[in-house]
């Protein structure tokens, strides 16, 4: 099988016909001609200072609440490395994005999966949790079109977070890239707008909105615990890319931004169309829940197929698809993540069809 031939479900990054190459190189230039000493030179640890106000602006906060990284999973690095210590009890959703998993293992930490529902996490599960005496430092949830499930949080369970974490005197970690990527459905407030007690600590990215190879995410949370997070920054690299970091902060300031949310999002909205149709018609007894933005879907399969023998099946014939194993503790035998982002609508049938032969070959 060609590299011509092969279609990925298993990446989740925009196919480049949906990036805004001429409108991210004449911000290019505009950072340049605007502030070339700037961004040749060393910065601070909290970014870029234009971007870091814009950021600030976009979430009513001060600035001195946001810290501007090299992508989001940085973002997270840090706060996993400030928090969270061996043997210390962090919440995450089950399912939940794979490197959050490796991060929190690698810090030693005493993982509690929660069950995620078509409308977010199980709050009254949570609840039960947190009554038996288990005392989280941090819950990892990413509330908007969550990687790998899809689904979104509804609002009256974001309350119901922000009133166990005060209750319960934890951290939630807001980890919310794809807010933007909405094609369906009305945008719901952010925990972080929510909260009134600085239970709150937001992260986003410029990934998913402009492109994977700007790096470019954020923290926004209380303000000691961003001065804490930027001294350490300086330790670790003095400062971020302030090119990259330009370059986004004039994509946005021009408004290049909003364009290219419209045009991700109308494209995904039409590839997740496609995938739930194409996966109704050609593997009929599959389940998901089609999600209303984003990148991904995630689907559950009959008890008689299982996904380490299916993967290497769906290689064969030209089909890339992710294991849901990889974003569980334990479980996940039996379901696939589909990433509807990196693939055009005119690929999905033939795709989905390719994964349903590899269905039928691997059945019990």
């Amino acid at each position: 099988m060609t590299a011509e031939q092969l279609i990925s479900f298993a990446r989740g990054a925009p196919s480049l016909d949906i990036v805004d190459i001429d409108g991210l190189k004449a911000a290019a230039g505009r950072a340049f001609d605007a502030d070339p000493a700037g961004i040749t030179g060393y910065g601070t640890s909290v970014g870029y200072p234009p971007l870091r106000k814009w950021i600030a602006d976009k979430h009513g906060v001060g600035v001195d609440q946001v810290l501007v990284t090299n992508g989001s999973l940085q973002a997270d690095a840090f706060l996993f490395a400030h928090l969270i210590r061996p043997g210390d009890a962090v919440v995450v959703e089950r399912p939940t994005y794979d490197r959050t998993l490796l991060n929190l293992q690698q810090q030693g930490s005493e993982i509690h999966a929660v069950t995620i529902q078509p409308d977010g996490i199980d709050t009254e599960e949570l609840g039960k949790l947190l009554e038996t005496g288990v005392r989280p430092k941090l819950a990892h949830i990413i509330p908007n079109f969550q990687n790998p499930a899809g689904v979104t949080l509804a609002l009256e369970k974001r309350q119901a977070l922000l009133e166990l974490a005060a209750e319960y005197d934890f951290t939630i970690f807001e980890d919310d890239p794809y807010a933007d990527i909405r094609f369906r459905g009305e945008p719901l407030p952010s925990m972080l707008s929510l909260d009134e007690r600085g239970s709150v600590v937001h992260a986003s990215s410029f990934t998913k909105t402009v492109c994977p190879g700007v790096r470019v995410g954020y923290l926004v949370g209380p303000a000691a615990l961003i001065a804490d997070i930027a001294k350490e920054a300086t330790n670790l690299y003095i400062s971020p890319g302030m090119v990259a970091q330009a370059i986004v902060h004039q994509f946005c300031v021009s408004g290049d931004i909003d364009r290219s949310i419209r045009t991700v999002s109308t494209a995904l909205g039409e590839r997740a169309a496609a995938l739930g149709s194409a996966l109704r018609e050609h593997i009929p007894d599959v389940r998901f829940t089609e999600p209303n933005g984003g990148y991904f879907l995630w689907i559950e399969l009959p008890q008689n197929v299982r996904v380490d023998r299916l993967v290497p099946a769906a290689t064969e014939r030209g089909v890339t698809v992710v294991k849901g194993s990889d974003f569980l503790v334990e479980g996940g035998q039996h379901a696939l993540r589909l990433a509807y982002s990196g693939v055009t609508v005119d690929q999905i049938d033939e795709g989905v069809r390719r994964l349903a032969d590899a269905v039928r070959a691997v059945r019990d």
